[in-house]
């Protein structure tokens, strides 16, 4: 006969299906915009290929979740985005609720998706994902299709 543990198990839905890709970084001056202290933070296509941190009112693409430098080193590094499956990114005001879709709020963070208007962009609205979780004033998780 076999047992079964019937306890209840913490999920981690973070390790469920994540999509990584490798994008070039934004760079303003000759610096690059995102920085070792910018990793698990939202970012946003800001060219062909290139990503910086998630701004108001951008398209948020997914997480940063490594650089190929650190802060340290020295040449043109690289970012690793988590750009599907489920993630937790920091939360700004207008602070999303369970079930919410989101947008870019500033510094990498993200913040609930307007209403429809008239006003959204040629190709569609701006929000993404679908909130799972909000953890009070700091973070929510996301799945992002």
């Amino acid at each position: 006969m076999c047992i079964r543990d019937r306890s209840v198990r913490e999920q981690n839905l973070e390790t469920v299906a994540p999509v990584f890709a490798t994008f070039s970084i934004h760079q303003t001056a000759g610096e690059d915009d995102l920085a070792d202290e910018d990793i698990g933070c939202a970012v946003s296509l800001t060219g062909d290929f290139e990503v910086g941190p998630a701004s108001d009112e951008s398209v948020v693409l997914g997480k940063l979740t490594a650089l190929s430098l650190s802060d340290i080193d020295s040449g043109r590094r690289m970012a690793t985005v988590q750009i599907g499956g489920v993630m937790t990114l920091p939360i700004t005001t207008t602070y999303p609720t369970v079930a919410d879709r989101i947008v870019g709020g500033v510094s990498g963070a993200v913040k609930q998706a307007p209403a429809l208007t008239s006003d959204d962009p040629a190709g569609g609205n701006i929000a993404r994902g679908i909130v799972l979780e909000v953890n009070g004033t700091s973070s929510c998780t996301v799945y992002m299709p």
